[in-house]
Formats: C-alpha cells, structure tokens, sequence
C-alpha cells in the first residue's frame, strides 16, 4: 500500500471531481492545488479561472495568491476584476466553483469573517472577497475542508456565503438558480447533499477512516450514507504528480528558479 498523508487523499480526492470540459473558478490553498493536479493528469484542456481576472491559467507553481504573477504570466487571457464577475461569472460561464471555509454547517453555508460575535469576534477572518457571488453564480459548487469540531458547526457565526440556507429548496424559494454545493472533500471522507434534505452526507470514508472518527470532528450529528464506499487510494501519477507540484513551489518561493 502507498503511504499518503490525510491531506494529499483530500487533494486527489477533489481533483478527480473536475473534469477536462469544466471552467473552474479556483481558489486559494487546498483549492488550487486540487485543480492544478487536475490539469497536470486526467483533465489537461480543464480552464482554470481565477478571482484577479486570470482566464485559462496554467500555473508551474501554486500561486501565494490570486495575485501571484505566475498565474497572469501563464494565463490565456487577464481580463479587469469588474469583467470577471459581472460577465464571466454572474454570466453563468463557470461550471465549478472550488472554495474552502473556515467554518462549514450540514447545509453548506460558509462563513469566512469572524469566529464568535461580530461586534467582539475571537478571530476576525479576512472575509468574503468574492466566495459570496461564487457561491450563487457558479454551476456547483465543491468545498475542501479538514474536518475539526471547531471547522465544522451546527450552527456558524457568521453568514458569509449561502450554501443550500435552511435545507430543502430554500436556493429555489430565493430565486437562486444555481446547484449550490454538490460535494464536500475532507481529510476523512468524501460527502454529498441529500436528494430532499441538502443535508451534507457521508458517501465514502478515506483509507483507515471510521465512522467514528468521522463523528468525532463533526459539529453535528453526521449521517452516512447506506452503500458506504470507500475513497480509491491515490494513484502513483496522482501522488507523484501532488509532491512534484509542491516541491517546485517549496522551491520557488525559497527564491529558486523552477524549470
């Protein structure tokens, strides 16, 4: 058996989500890494966006931001922040939209602002930017997250950006044409919304990965699904093409050249 690490499953595990049509608006972290890996294996024609205005990006290395010149320098096209989201992505021309979260609920609803009250928060996060308009204006939506009490909550503090609201077909009742989120990659396992509920779903644990360790770093009462999979381990390509791609950006951002 390959030796993989809970982060290099939940990298490859999103990457497989992504197809070779797919036009992806990529963020930043665990996000671009997914879809870079992509790109460099099963979905070579895949088009990468990014928030900056960079169209069609094919990056050597994960950008430290959305704006790190390598994805400008690598772009097919760089377009104004106005023209990305007003034509580009309010436009409906973005199939996947990939975002993280600093804290997740059952219906994916995330918020990125604050931990604990707004007025007098513990942490104040760096915001929305524009996960809000992503999250409604994107085809679907997939979300990576390492799974923690503390990351996962019945209930966030802060509405950042709207997942599928209260459950059922509240994205509908509110005029919201889009998916909305459709997977959720974890550490631990992989989980999609109910048919009905929206409720977030465990449909394959990782390698080594129990219902109760799934459990133990959920918020809420987890459901699993009743055909249970488990998550293929990663490929000798995957994996390799994973570490090659993070040691190149190790190396870059040491302030070395990369080939």
């Amino acid at each position: 058996m390959r030796d993989f690490t809970p982060n290099e499953m939940m990298t490859i595990a999103a990457a497989r989500a992504l197809s070779n049509d797919d036009v992806c608006f990529v963020g930043i972290g665990a996000p671009s890494a997914a879809c870079n890996v992509a790109r460099l294996t099963h979905a070579p024609d895949i088009t990468l966006i990014y928030e900056s205005g960079t169209i069609g990006t094919a990056p050597a290395v994960l950008p430290l931001s959305i704006g790190d010149g390598e994805l400008c320098e690598t772009a097919l096209s760089t377009v104004s922040v106005p023209e990305m989201f007003r034509y580009w992505l309010m436009g409906g021309r973005i199939s996947i939209g990939f975002l993280g979260a600093a804290q997740l609920d059952r219906f994916g609803n995330i918020n990125t602002t604050v931990i604990g009250d707004y007025s007098k928060p513990k942490v104040r996060l760096p915001g929305g930017g524009g996960a809000p308009e992503i999250a409604t204006s994107c085809g679907e939506i997939f979300i990576t997250l390492k799974q923690a009490q503390r990351s996962m909550v019945e209930r966030i503090d802060f509405f950042t950006s709207f997942g599928h609201g209260e459950g059922g077909d509240h994205r509908q009742r509110l005029g919201i044409t889009t998916k909305g989120p459709t997977l959720l990659i974890t550490d631990l396992a992989i989980w999609r919304p109910d048919a009905e509920t929206k409720e977030f779903t465990v449909t394959s644990l990782h390698r080594g990965v129990t219902r109760e360790m799934v459990q133990e770093t959920c918020g809420w009462n987890a459901r699993f699904a009743d055909d249970l999979g488990e998550t293929p381990e990663p490929t000798e390509l995957e994996l390799g093409t994973l570490r090659d791609l993070q040691a190149r950006t190790a190396a870059a951002h040491a302030g070395q050249k990369h080939g």
